[in-house]
């Protein structure tokens, strides 16, 4: 049998590395859950960067936010703490999901996928907050147009992404678009860190937070 250390390694690599949409929900699905304590074991960032920044631009503890992608539950559960109150939680794995569920951290979840229509009124969301999602094989760049949609004026749009793949999976020319369409602004780019610094296989790629306002 492989060692936690090399179960957890295959997680990573089997979501990293599915061939479809279909294949990728299962891997989350089945990783559910070991996912948490597997994350942790790697050093896993991502939770506490975006947590920070999240509440560097989000004033009000009432304010929406929409957690795209919230797996676990993990940022939930950290800005709760934080005091934030009226968290949703988004994601295409229904096992992610039922632990999100188990926190009874958020106001509402959704089963969707980025890329699709999202089931949220237009302005209603005060900011869009999203780690390990625009990544190569998960979310695509035209995720970021109904994202933009239903986040209110004045709003917020907070994500990682990695440095390879901004511009390789066209994140970077989309949000371009949607500053020259004036619907955003950027606001701020974090300077890259290591997401997993203890992944044998993940180490070695940085990521940076983007930070964008609604227009």
């Amino acid at each position: 049998m492989p060692s936690d250390q090399e179960s957890r390694e295959q997680w990573i690599e089997r979501v990293y590395h599915s061939s479809s949409r279909e294949e990728l929900v299962r891997n989350y699905d089945e990783w559910a859950a070991s996912y948490d304590a597997d994350m942790q074991a790697v050093g896993y960032v991502h939770p506490a960067a975006i947590s920070a920044f999240t509440a560097r631009y989000v004033a009000e503890p009432d304010d929406a936010i929409l957690d795209a992608g919230c797996g676990t539950g993990t940022v939930g559960n950290i800005l709760r703490i934080a005091g934030f109150r009226n968290l949703i939680g988004l994601d295409m794995s229904e096992g992610m999901l039922a632990r999100a569920r188990q926190r009874n951290i958020y106001a509402r979840l959704e089963q969707g996928v980025l890329g699709e229509g999202l089931p949220f009124e237009t302005g209603s969301i005060a900011a869009v907050i999203s780690t390990g999602v625009f990544t190569l094989g998960h979310a695509p760049a035209s995720s970021f147009d109904e994202l933009t949609r239903i986040i209110r004026s004045g709003g917020h749009l907070i994500f990682s992404s990695g440095v390879t793949v901004w511009q390789e999976a066209g994140f970077a020319t989309k949000l371009a678009e949607l500053e020259d369409a004036g619907q955003l602004s950027e606001v701020e780019t974090s300077i890259p860190y290591q997401p997993m610094p203890y992944s044998k296989t993940e180490s070695g790629y940085l990521t940076g937070i983007h930070v964008y306002r609604r227009s």
